[in-house]
């Protein structure tokens, strides 16, 4: 049988989903199952539907649809049935939610993949996006999707992964104490990654210790024999370290530039849009490009490289994969803009900030140079979360902050930045992102690079897309015309 026509296995069988989860099959009967769904507006044919609910709304009121769009199967709760259309094939289960989380262990105890874990207070999703990368370049790799990493998106995306996999990737987040506990027990990777610990979401922790104790309950789930990769330049290591061990850990690399890490940087030449460096990897030397600019890309490519070799992957396959690193939406996206005298340049960092990221956001700045008469601009956006010391951490951004010849600033914690700039470096301060909107517009001219960057809640990612509308990059063509 030729490749093309090569017969493909289905996620799921009706039954087999039927037994992991302890549901009963009823309606009409349910073909092979290709996907799995929360979401009746991504949801494609042969899916199944979990009809999750969530704090807004309920998935058994868009059960209906799913079955218009072609769903396999619906997953919907034993006494909602009278709800249901006609016929529709269904799983009646008890808890919607406990049934994915069921399916989500039976997938990852089907499977014989070496499973990689990654949680850290920063660089999370690009690491894991990096994993997937690497990874893939040695044998069939699944990967959670987005930032899929909470009470949901873990067990959404163990579901999703094929039986066949060699290497699974999987992302874990946290707010409070107790959070990864849980998520770990589900992933049960052979290796966990912390990025590194930082004071994010510090308003729900005692001190950053607290953080650090968080983030090392993913150790409680890493199989028998596996490893830890942690990052030897943190503060926090010594501590991450005794946790590990304490959970039975005999494998523990660090990474990093400091001289006892055993996946080390040995050199690197940092560029705007992406950086070349060399390392030793547990005793190989290994020359790699990753194609994302930032000393921070650099270090967590670091453990990468660390965690695919121990998970048995090509480590030389893996090093030349990380050239095709491209930004998660709001990490990085450069977008062009056609302003008044030319074009300019908006990197889009808006997908959430804390003190470390928007640091290494401000750092990625100053190493993108502006062209002609252009400027580098810095649009920030509250960092939220971070408690009592909130202002202050604000106004420590200040040295770093120098690196852009204007900041904008909005939001009542921006403002503590705002009064520690120079007044050369004030482009402008408002009380939210909507109203330093045609602040920034009004002063963008051709050759300005712009970094926005703010916590989710801070609403930098709409000021980004109104940028891009308000000065649409097509119309650098027709600017270009005009003036020939």
């Amino acid at each position: 049988m030729s490749a093309g026509s090569a017969a493909v296995s289905p996620l799921w069988t009706p039954e087999a989903l039927a037994q992991a989860t302890g549901g009963v099959l009823a309606g009409a009967p349910a073909g092979a199952i290709g996907g799995v769904s929360i979401d009746t507006r991504t949801l494609r044919p042969g899916e199944v539907f979990f009809a999750l609910r969530g704090d807004n709304s309920d998935g058994h009121a868009y059960v209906a649809l799913a079955h218009e769009r072609g769903a396999a199967l619906s997953v919907v709760e034993r006494g909602r049935t009278g709800d249901m259309p006609e016929g529709a094939p269904l799983l009646l289960v008890d808890d919607v939610l406990r049934a994915l989380e069921a399916a989500g262990r039976a997938a990852r105890g089907r499977t014989r993949a070496r499973i990689i874990g990654v949680t850290g207070s920063v660089g999370k999703t690009t690491t894991k996006e990096a994993l997937a990368l690497a990874l893939g370049a040695d044998g069939p790799t699944h990967a959670s999707a987005a930032s899929y990493n909470n009470h949901w998106g873990v067990p959404l995306s163990l579901a999703r992964m094929p039986q066949d996999s060699v290497y699974g990737v999987f992302e874990l987040g946290m707010n409070h104490a107790g959070e990864i506990a849980t998520l770990v027990d589900m992933v049960r990777p052979h290796v966990a990654i912390i990025t590194t610990v930082e004071p994010v979401h510090i308003a729900q922790f005692d001190s950053v210790e607290g953080i650090a104790d968080a983030k090392a309950e993913i150790f409680t789930g890493v199989t028998p024999g596996g490893a830890a990769v942690l990052n030897r330049d943190n503060r926090h290591y010594e501590r991450l370290v005794a946790a590990a061990r304490a959970a039975g850990i005999g494998t523990i690399i660090g990474f990093g530039e400091a001289e006892g890490a055993q996946a080390r940087l040995t050199s690197v030449n940092l560029q705007p849009h992406m950086s070349t460096a060399m390392a030793d990897i547990m005793g190989e030397s290994v020359s790699f490009k990753v194609g994302l600019p930032g000393r921070h890309i650099v270090q967590n490519a670091l453990a990468v490289l660390a965690a695919a070799k121990l998970a048995g992957a090509d480590l030389c396959l893996a090093a030349l994969a990380l050239s095709a690193l491209g930004p998660p939406p709001g990490r990085g996206v450069r977008t062009g803009l056609a302003v008044k005298g030319g074009r300019a340049t908006v990197i889009d960092e808006s997908y959430n900030a804390n003190p470390a990221s928007m640091r290494a956001a401000l750092a990625v700045l100053g190493t993108t140079p502006p062209t002609g008469r252009g400027r580098r601009i810095a649009v920030l956006g509250d960092m939220l979360e971070l408690g009592p010391q909130g202002e202050a951490m604000h106004r420590e951004l200040a040295p770093a902050a120098s690196v852009a010849d204007l900041v904008f600033c909005a939001g009542p914690l921006m403002r503590a930045l705002w009064e520690a700039l120079p007044e050369s470096r004030r482009g402008g301060w408002a009380p939210d992102a909507a109203a330093l909107l045609p602040l920034v517009a009004e002063r963008l001219r051709g050759g300005d690079v712009i970094m926005v960057k703010g916590s989710n809640g801070s609403r930098m990612g709409p000021l980004v897309r109104a940028l891009i509308e308000r000065f649409p990059a097509d119309r650098l063509a027709e600017t270009a015309e005009s003036s020939e």
